[in-house]
Formats: structure tokens, C-alpha cells, sequence
């Protein structure tokens, strides 16, 4: 446990809004518990449902005496028109939800209000996820600092300000097909048009506002945590820093706040499989063969790539865990693994998770070599932490971006080949973008014994252990975390 920072004269209490996706508000859960580890009194706010989700970890955290409450606020679904139990991004079913479900987050902002205006003691400070911008307007009205959480490498948030501010560079593409060089970059890193993740952030039709909203929250703020180590990305961290006018503390891996195995096991939501059975397939393999599969609690491929994943990592002969969460989504997969006797084939080198597995568990288990992952920020970085070679398969959002960070900066990943998002809505006109060939061709290079790959994995070592001294008293990210507090402590002695 980190040593005590707040000023018992001016304890600091923080408010934390986390946004209503499963893979924005596991760091942020991490978060409220690195700081209260700190002797800061912790406010999370969320709906009920959301609670829900992370009710035991928190009760064990608020057991073992550190101060973090919990504030439910109604999620007004039928006010959105929103069908029933919709309070999270993974439980929308298509599109079409997604602005109903937007309008129903911004319906807060009157509720939270009144939250914040009878609070006591008076928050020191709001820490806001990027996706809430309302909270900008709480932060105006009752003068108190928001801090911005979004969720991504500095690699990947330089390359959104960069491109801001020279949007000319994505307008004067041709086509979507033709890559640019990102301009001030540390290293020379290519892209494209669909690739970028700035299109979230200058979005067509209804979502413009937000996004126009996002970035003018961003601006506004009085700086931005970020989930990463200085180690990791040095000279991204250094010159996002100097974008942002010093005010950004990386503060990460977060995930490493979770040293109990119950914790572990639970980050995110309960396992679906028994974690002793999964742990005794784990020892029953050898060390560093298994590859383990998750392509995150969002995965939209359509069953034509999924089928080609299973065939791919069959025919490898490699020992494998695949993970598909949101399971009761996947009728027609479900169908093709019982008449293909998929299951029945793969039993003695392949373990199959419906649902949500202990992912940070399995990834530390010795018998794990690689990590087939989308990208999402949060399993890329608990790859690294693993020290795990990672095979990179993104499918939107920031996930290119950590793709190019993991492959071509830190030389730690190999690439599937994926060259172009799957949009939400057009999966079955995208199709297969890797063939079964292109899947046992990656795996046997991550996983194979030529020089390249024994260099990627010394590398990944490396990074997994530089990742755990980040978090050490002493280490880059622990004093970020001091240097932070103190300078919400100096803020508040000079409002009082």
C-alpha cells in the first residue's frame, strides 16, 4: 500500500465519473483505489447497474478500510428511449442505441449537480471520464479542478493533438487507402485515414456535437491522468506533457493496484469459468506455450472472421485459451462450434471461455507465451505488464494506435494483418479480413523459435518489469500519483 500524501489538515476528496463502458471504467475503479491507498477520500458516481459490476471488489477495498463511497444516480433509460437494463455501452445490441444511450449519459449532468452541491466534505478536485463532458459545466459552476481520464497511451493522445491541429493533413487524402507520416512525431509511424483515431473525434451527423463537446471539455480541464509509465513511451510522455502545459501525470499500469487474487480474478466482472479448473489446464502445459485469446468485451467480427480465427489457431497445433465475452451474443458461432464439433476437436490443446475469464490471472500464469489481443488500451498494457509478446488484431477506436506503439516502437508484438476497421454496422460487407493461413502464419511468428521472436519476448520481459517498478514507492508513476496530490493540495489551500 502506497504511504499516506493528503495533508491531515486539508483532506482531499475526490469525485470520479467513470463512463458506462466496461473498459473505461475498470482503470477508473483502479484509480479510486491507488488514491484512497493515498488517504484521499474517494466519491464514485455511477447508476446502479454499473455498481453492480465492480460491488465486490469495492466492497473488499472498502473493508480493508480505505475511504471510498459509492453514489448511485438513476440511469434515465426511458427518458432516452432506451430499452430496459441498457446502462452500458457492451449491452447495446446495435447502432441505433448508441445516440439514445449518449442523450441518457447527458441527462445526468442536472441529477449530479445536485449530487456535487450537497456534498460533504466539498470535492477537492473531479475526475472525469473524456466520454462525459457535462461534467466540465459542474466543474465551472462549483470552481473546482476536472482532471480528464481518457484511457489511451500519450502515443496514441499526441497523435489525436497533432492531428487536430493539422486536420488539412486527413482532408487532402485521396482515398482512404493512402497512408501519411503523422507530422512532430518521435518516430516515423504511418497510417491511414480509417486507422486514425481523431474520426471518433470530428464525427459526421449526430455525433458531432459530442465529439465538438469532448474536445472542448478536454481544453478546458485542468489536466489529464493517463494509464501508461514514463518508461513505456518516453518521448511520447514527454511531448504530450509539454502539449498539455506540464499538467499530465502518467500514472499507470493502474491494473497493478490489484495484488489480491480475488481482485485479479474480478477485475471487470465475475469469471464464468471456474478459475482452479482454468488454472489446472494452465499446468498441465508448458511454460510459454499457450497462446491466450481475447478480442475484448466489444468484439464486433462477423462469424466469417470468427470461424477463421478457431480453424487458424486449430491448425497451429499451439495450445491455446480463447476468450469470447458478451457469449449469449454469438447465437451463430454457438450453432458452427456444435455442428463442427469444434469443442470436441480442440479439447486437448484448446480451452474455450463463454463469458468473462480471469484475464490478468491467466496472462501471469507461466504457461502463457503470447497474448492475441484487439488492442484496447487496458489488455494491451496488462500484456506488457505480463511481460507477454503480443499478436496485434485491432478493430477500432485507439486500437491501431496501440498496435503501432506495440509493433514498430517497443518491437514487443507481431501483427495479424489487419489493415482497416470493422465499422459497427458493416461487419458482414467487411467480412474476413485474415484467413486461417494468415492466423497459423502469425501465431507460429510470435510463438516460433527464430532470433526475431526469442528479441521480442526478451523485450516484453523487459517492458513487464520496468512496468512493476513504475508502481514501486520510489518509481515514475508512485510519484506522478504524490506530485498530482500536491498540486490539488496547493489549489485547495488557496480557494480556502
Amino acid at each position: 500500500m502506497g504511504s499516506e500524501t493528503t495533508n491531515k489538515s486539508y483532506p482531499l476528496h475526490f469525485v470520479l465519473f467513470p463512463f458506462m463502458a466496461q473498459g473505461h471504467m475498470i482503470p477508473m475503479v483502479d484509480i479510486a483505489r491507488l488514491l484512497a491507498q493515498r488517504g484521499v477520500t474517494i466519491t464514485i458516481i455511477t447508476t446502479p447497474h454499473n455498481a453492480g459490476r465492480f460491488k465486490n471488489v469495492l466492497s473488499r477495498a472498502i473493508e480493508s478500510g480505505l475511504p471510498i463511497n459509492i453514489v448511485h444516480v438513476k440511469f434515465p433509460y426511458q427518458e432516452a428511449g432506451l430499452p430496459e437494463g441498457k446502462e452500458n455501452l457492451d449491452s447495446l445490441d446495435s447502432m441505433e442505441l448508441m445516440i439514445p444511450f449518449l442523450k441518457a449519459v447527458n441527462m445526468l449532468e442536472e441529477p449530479v449537480q445536485k449530487l456535487i452541491e450537497e456534498m460533504s466534505p466539498r470535492p477537492s478536485c473531479l475526475i472525469s471520464d473524456m466520454c462525459l463532458p457535462y461534467t466540465s459545466k459542474i466543474s465551472k459552476k462549483f470552481n473546482i479542478p476536472k482532471i480528464v481520464f481518457h484511457g489511451m497511451c500519450c502515443f496514441c493522445l499526441l497523435c489525436m493533438h497533432i492531428l487536430h491541429n493539422s486536420l488539412e493533413i486527413l482532408e487532402n487524402l485521396e482515398s482512404d487507402k493512402e497512408s501519411f507520416i503523422v507530422p512532430y512525431f518521435p518516430d516515423r509511424v504511418e497510417f491511414t485515414r480509417p486507422q486514425v483515431p481523431v474520426e471518433t473525434y470530428v464525427p459526421q451527423g449526430e455525433l458531432k456535437e459530442l465529439g465538438d463537446d469532448i474536445i472542448e471539455a478536454d481544453k478546458t480541464s485542468y489536466g489529464v491522468i493517463v494509464n501508461t509509465f514514463q518508461e513505456l513511451e518516453p518521448a511520447y510522455v514527454k511531448d504530450f506533457k509539454e502539449a498539455r502545459s506540464g499538467k499530465a501525470w502518467s500514472i499507470g499500469p493502474v491494473a497493478l493496484c490489484n495484488k489480491v487474487g480475488a481482485d485479479k480474478a474480478e477485475r471487470g466482472n465475475k469469471s464464468d469459468i471456474d478459475q482452479n479448473e482454468c488454472l489446472k489446464w494452465l499446468d498441465s502445459k508448458e511454460e510459454g506455450s499457450v497462446l491466450y485469446v481475447c478480442l475484448g468485451s466489444i468484439c464486433n467480427l462477423p462469424l466469417s472472421q470468427l470461424k477463421e480465427l478457431g480453424l487458424g489457431l486449430e491448425e497451429s497445433n499451439r495450445p491455446f485459451i480463447w476468450v469470447i465475452r458478451s457469449w449469449e451474443k454469438y447465437k451463430e458461432l454457438d450453432e458452427w462450434i456444435l455442428e463442427s464439433r469444434f469443442e470436441e476437436r480442440i479439447k486437448d490443446k484448446g480451452l474455450l471461455i463463454k463469458g468473462w475469464a480471469p484475464q490478468m490471472i491467466i496472462l501471469s500464469h507461466p504457461s502463457v507465451g503470447g497474448f492475441l489481443t484487439h488492442c484496447g488500451w487496458n489488455s494491451t498494457l496488462e500484456g506488457i505488464t505480463s511481460g507477454l509478446p503480443l499478436l496485434t488484431w485491432p478493430l477500432f477506436a485507439d486500437q491501431f494506435c496501440n498496435e503501432k506503439l506495440v509493433v514498430q516502437v517497443l518491437k514487443a508484438g507481431v501483427r495479424a494483418g489487419v489493415e482497416q476497421p470493422m465499422k459497427w454496422g458493416e461487419e458482414e460487407k467487411i467480412g474476413v479480413l485474415v484467413d486461417k493461413e494468415g492466423v497459423k502464419k502469425a501465431v507460429e511468428e510470435l510463438l516460433g523459435d527464430s532470433d526475431e521472436a526469442k528479441e521480442r519476448r526478451r523485450r516484453a520481459r523487459e517492458l513487464g518489469e520496468l512496468a512493476h517498478k513504475a508502481v514501486e514507492e520510489g518509481g515514475s508513476s508512485h510519484s506522478n500519483i504524490t506530485l498530482l496530490l500536491q498540486d490539488i493540495m496547493q489549489l485547495a489551500q488557496s480557494n480556502n
